[in-house]
């Protein structure tokens, strides 16, 4: 119901201090983190910015239609996709928090007002629709997002902590989730907590070993005192106990040795199985009219590569569906010049960027390879795994006319040859 959230929730937050460690030492946070949320604003340059978290990126028709509304008459009139399939809002007004609350709350974008920051949950966006996979992900990630709404500690984590649900291809499972879950063809789930530790389970018991693993770790963040987000910050005098967790859970389960991360390519855009499509947002952001293009679909899942997988095209409809969604400017093919791309926010919507990083990137018209741009040296946003790192190095006294592209400088004038020699025959690893 519309209406319900107090007004000193929808307050933009103060950044939050942190002590940098020394090297070998623990991080300690002085406070709680304050990642933006639906309900706390974020001040940017170009307005306030609200990060919808979308578990496994589903949106209904309804929701997507919603979405687009909040973008047009509250925010630039464009949705950003996240590298963990999320939306973010910019360009709001400092006084839009009640009215985007309540738009989002209609719409059931807000299931739960204080755990509405910890629904980080990436799943195989294609899982249930190609015939790939061991499971359907897609249901453990709706369950996990009720378990997790419905446990009230479960509000106490970072907004910034991450489950990753792999159906068995790998092409989430290298993401960087605190707490993977990884479908095996046996039926059975493998479980890895905070990447240090291994467990077999029942598939059935999936979803409640996740939410176990992550109560797991706020015991151990709690006896640490050191404010730690994940659990790769805790100290090592203070890993979580897994194996206890689950088993006062009743969660029957195997220690196993700590595997390679399975790892695939995500899909190229075009037609996905029988009767959906994938399209890739060029360079992470839709305008409504797009999202709108989208429809209509029995849903649409947004990807952590900064994509829509529509869900129920039509079958024999992916020729026509596609050639419609190209003319909207959505990128369709894998060979497309912005296939690939990716940009921080830049000039003008971040005060810490040194280039309009998104205008340059279309100018230079890298290629299909992953290559990201970079507006300071935070790489907000950057992919995993192996890209190419263009970087902006200018200052505000130059103008930011210049980059690097994997750590050689290189004039704004000669960004695509920089590139191209880049992406030769070794794709570099950051």
């Amino acid at each position: 119901m519309a209406g319900r959230f107090p007004v000193g929730m929808l307050a933009a937050m103060p950044p939050t201090p942190h002590t940098t460690p020394e090297p070998g030492e623990a991080r300690i946070r002085d406070r709680g983190d304050a990642c933006p949320g639906a309900l706390r604003l974020h001040p940017a340059e170009d307005g306030r910015l609200a990060r919808l978290r979308l578990p496994a990126g589903r949106l209904t028709s309804r929701q997507v239609e919603a979405l687009a509304t909040a973008a047009e008459t509250l925010g630039d009139g464009r949705i950003s996709i996240t590298s963990r399939g999320n939306a973010e809002l910019r360009g709001l007004a400092d006084d839009c928090g009640a009215s985007l609350a309540a738009l989002l709350d209609e719409a059931d974008l807000l299931p739960s007002p204080t755990h509405e920051r910890v629904r980080n949950i990436v799943a195989s966006p294609a899982s249930g629709l190609d015939g790939l996979g061991h499971a359907d992900v897609q249901l453990w990630a709706r369950a996990l997002d009720a378990a997790l709404c419905a446990e009230p500690r479960a509000a106490a984590l970072s907004g910034r902590f991450l489950f990753v649900l792999d159906d068995g291809r790998g092409d989430v499972a290298g993401l960087g989730g605190d707490v993977k879950l990884i479908a095996d063809a046996d039926g059975t789930a493998v479980l890895w907590p905070g990447g240090r530790q291994v467990f077999r389970l029942a598939a059935a018991d999936a979803v409640r070993a996740a939410l176990a693993a992550a109560l797991a770790f706020l015991d151990a963040a709690d006896a640490a005192g050191t404010g730690a987000w994940r659990p790769r910050e805790l100290p090592v005098t203070h890993v979580p106990d897994w194996a206890g967790a689950l088993a006062a859970a009743g969660i029957a389960a195997e220690a196993l040795p700590v595997p390679p991360t399975p790892f695939s390519a995500p899909p190229g855009p075009g037609a996905l199985g029988d009767g959906h499509l994938y399209v890739l947002a060029p360079l992470g952001r839709l305008t409504a009219a797009q999202l709108r293009a989208l429809l209509p679909a029995d849903e649409v899942r947004f990807t952590p590569w900064r994509g829509a997988v529509v869900v129920g095209a039509g079958p024999g409809a992916a020729a026509g569906r596609l050639g419609g969604l190209a003319a909207h400017g959505l990128i369709t093919r894998p060979d497309a010049p912005l296939a690939g791309v990716t940009a921080c926010t830049g000039r003008p919507g971040c005060a810490k960027s040194l280039a309009d990083v998104r205008a340059d990137a279309l100018v230079a018209l890298p290629g299909p390879l992953p290559v990201h741009f970079s507006g300071c040296e935070r790489r907000c946003g950057h992919p995993h795994g192996a890209w190419v790192d263009v970087l902006a190095t200018g200052t505000e006294n130059d103008s930011a006319d210049s980059y690097s592209v994997d750590d050689v400088p290189t004039p704004r004038t000669s960004l695509s040859e920089a590139v191209a020699a880049a992406r030769g025959p070794a794709t570099p690893t950051r």
